[in-house]
């Protein structure tokens, strides 16, 4: 698996990183089913491991999958909203104590990257939050810091400079942040996370509504961007949409979320084909220009 550096943090990471979510939020998934996504995984090359506090019983889950792999793996987790986001605290004090329990869940001394978890530009201007992070940085409870969310948001997390890494969703329904966030991000040398890469592959279900309310946000605007790949087989849809993300400039890694083993490999093995033609990337930029709405920012 080919990796990148991540920004200035001098971390190398691999193009194709592992997001968490789906395995807290999916009551099946077992300590053996985790081990089978990713011990195999790992063994090939997988080094990025984004999970959060929000995400339920990902980080135990994770924790006891990554006994004697730990050191093979980047950790980044998330902090703030918490509880499957029933809740949020912001305060130094919860902060910490989320941190905390994160640690003994992952089943580690720190994590690489501690990213607050989508707040408001309004938490982010009070700067406590992200003194705290930075205190939790120096106390060597993680070794970088990070900002996890979308928008107006994310410019004024990477503007700001007190970040090393920015979190964001970039995908074929989500292609503002290309012009915006993504190019500020370069600039300031952030290592650069992309989240829901593959936009939930929410076409999917054609002109049925996605019964994942999560999705359907994505499945709105790609029934009115209608790009011609997603009426190609799956496999071949999700390759497009994959490749599109994975190779954008100023991108260090794309978290993909499974609970089915053997989809990091092929995944894996779509983004090894490298990135799309140009003429492609140029397409689907020029149908998002003609047919996105001035609305369709960031989606959390």
């Amino acid at each position: 698996m080919q990796r990148r550096p991540f920004g200035s943090t001098g971390l190398e990471v691999s193009v194709l990183g592992f997001g968490g979510a789906e395995l807290g939020f999916d009551e099946g998934v077992t300590d053996e089913t985790v081990a089978a996504l990713l011990h195999p995984a790992i063994d090939a090359g997988l080094n990025v491991i984004d999970t959060a506090s929000a995400y339920l019983a990902s980080e135990q889950l994770l924790g006891r999958a990554l006994v004697g792999r730990r050191d093979r793996v980047h950790l980044f987790t998330k902090c703030g909203a918490t509880d499957g986001f029933s809740r949020s605290d912001w305060s130094p004090a919860g902060l910490r104590a989320q941190l905390e329990r994160s640690l003994t869940a992952l089943q580690t001394d720190h994590v690489e990257l501690l990213q607050l978890h989508s707040c408001s530009v309004e938490v982010l201007e009070r700067g406590e939050a992200i003194d705290t992070l930075e205190a939790l940085k120096r106390e060597g409870k993680t070794r970088f810091i990070g900002y996890s969310g979308d928008g107006a948001r994310a410019e004024w997390a990477v503007r700001c400079g007190r970040f090393d890494a920015l979190q964001t969703s970039v995908n074929v329904a989500d292609q503002q942040v290309l012009d915006a966030a993504l190019p500020m991000a370069a600039e300031a040398k952030l290592g650069v996370i992309a989240k829901r890469p593959v936009a939930n592959v929410a076409w999917k279900t054609g002109a049925r509504a996605p019964s994942n309310g999560y999705h359907q946000t994505y499945w709105e605007r790609l029934r009115a961007l209608d790009f011609p790949f997603t009426h190609r087989p799956l496999s071949e849809a999700v390759e497009v949409a994959l490749r599109f993300t994975a190779f954008q400039p100023g991108l260090s890694t794309a978290i993909v979320g499974s609970s089915s083993p053997g989809r990091w490999a092929e995944n894996a093995a779509l983004v090894a084909k490298g990135p799309l033609a140009p003429d492609e990337v140029a397409a689907l930029r020029s149908r998002w220009a003609e047919r996105a709405d001035a609305s369709w920012v960031g989606q959390q």
